[in-house]
């Protein structure tokens, strides 16, 4: 249920408010729709405000749209592709003309009868330079398999923000959990100092004892402090990866710690990944840019053609003269960059045998780190919460009735606490470990 004056961003991208519904036709509306959800305030009653709450699949989408630092990555495309369109133009024609014998210092002879007919000369000339070896089909190449590269590390740049913004995301939850921990234990341990104080005016109890109590509340305080800056904080910095512009600083998640179980084995997250993973990709893609690199450094040993025609004026008489020059390529054969770049297609298949060795690394870590948060969440669910709980429970019962002494209540106290504080964390631990899977599987769509 929402309350009056709240707003709920849903998955499938409706935005819900109190007696409105808004459709938003893609997740790049969203700013749209949070302004739209931004009229609903006039209409809630008065001292409430609208809260904006987004999921972790919301969170990512606004990241890959909003995150500076992704809007970098993906300039770099743009400028790859510019480089395109450079590599694939042709040589400029050249143009060149002169004016010879003009009497600049005998003025009077502009006026002699045919003077620049038979006497002055004219030059014009129109020259191109033509490309051997394919040089621009090879430059045009090279510079698209480049683009390719960037692409892919793009998209891992994409695989790494998505994991560092649902980190950051379980990261919040668990404040938040570990908040509502905080707030009910000293709702809790309130009510027990309600009862000492009762039990202190019956004789039941001694005023030390009382103190003991009370003394133990500044840590259920100190908690609920502690729980509330830890919150804010996690909150500051999801915001950050999510893009400061695309959600307003009173937001808030929506979600809960929970187990979900992966049947995924080892050999199919491997196999999964060889395919799935940018950075492998992109590897792959530069060992081809390398090879692209050699064949344009081969193109331009190749010596081009410069063809010039000219048209003369001289002494009344018009003339044409073809011209053509090329290296002879005796010292320089480009031998140097053909040697560098094919040192260079070493390079790039090593750091892909590298980058593929690395991804099954990572897949293995991120498994065995998911395999064994599962086996400390078993631990937790087969019994142990709830007999903290009952043992809890009971030491406050038999110490409201003085059955128990205050010792064994504190330490019941402080087992249950820990041993909620522990399940807490190990749920937001496996949480992490399943982002982790998906991030070294290179998709969140897991088998």
């Amino acid at each position: 249920m929402l309350e009056s004056g709240e707003v709920r961003i849903a998955t499938d991208g409706i935005l819900t408010s109190i007696g409105q519904t808004v459709r938003v036709a893609r997740p790049g509306m969203l700013m749209v729709a949070l302004l739209l959800a931004a009229g609903t305030t006039t209409r809630a009653q008065p001292g409430q405000t609208t809260a904006v709450r987004i999921s972790l699949e919301q969170a990512i989408e606004l990241a890959i749209g909003h995150n500076h630092a992704l809007e970098a990555a993906r300039s770099t495309i743009v400028q790859n592709e510019a480089q395109e369109v450079t590599a694939n133009l042709r040589p400029n024609p050249t143009i060149s003309w002169d004016s010879q014998f003009v009497p600049l210092f005998d003025l009077p002879q502009f006026a002699t009868p045919g003077y620049f007919n038979n006497t002055a000369q004219f030059d014009v000339g129109l020259g191109y330079t033509i490309e051997r070896g394919q040089k621009r089909q090879n430059r045009l190449q090279a510079a698209h398999d480049q683009t390719s590269v960037t692409r892919s590390q793009v998209q891992d740049y994409h695989r790494t923000l998505t994991l560092n913004v649902a980190q950051q995301f379980v990261a919040v939850l668990l404040a938040k959990s570990m908040l509502e921990l905080a707030q009910d234990d000293l709702t809790s341990y309130q009510k027990t100092i309600d009862i000492s104080e009762a039990r202190v005016k019956a004789g039941d109890m001694s005023e030390n004892d009382l103190l003991k109590i009370k003394l133990q509340m500044l840590q259920f305080q100190q908690d609920v402090s502690a729980a509330k800056l830890a919150r804010a904080q996690a909150l500051a910095a999801l915001r950050q990866l999510v893009g400061f512009e695309s959600v307003p600083e009173s937001y808030d998640v929506e979600g809960t710690l929970e187990y979900r179980a992966v049947g995924a084995g080892l050999d199919d997250l491997k196999a999964l990944a060889m395919r799935s993973r940018p950075d492998l990709t992109a590897a792959q893609r530069s060992v081809i840019a390398a090879h692209s690199q050699v064949a344009l450094a081969k193109a331009n040993s190749k010596k081009d053609l410069g063809v010039s025609f000219n048209y003369s004026h001289v002494g009344g008489l018009n003339t044409a003269a073809f011209f053509f020059n090329m290296d002879i390529p005796v010292f320089d054969r480009n031998q140097g960059e053909i040697a560098r770049t094919q040192a260079a297609v070493t390079q790039t298949d090593e750091l892909y045998r590298e980058a593929a060795e690395q991804v099954i690394s990572d897949v293995v870590s991120a498994y065995e780190g998911l395999h064994t948060n599962d086996e400390i969440i078993g631990l937790f669910r087969s019994g142990y919460l709830d007999q903290t709980t009952q043992s809890r429970d009971i030491t406050d019962y038999a110490y409201q009735r003085g059955a128990v002494s205050l010792l064994d209540f504190l330490d019941a106290e402080r087992s249950y606490r820990a041993n909620q504080l522990a399940y807490r964390q190990a749920l937001a631990a496996y949480m992490v470990s399943l982002e982790q899977v998906r991030a070294a599987a290179g998709t969140r769509s897991l088998p």
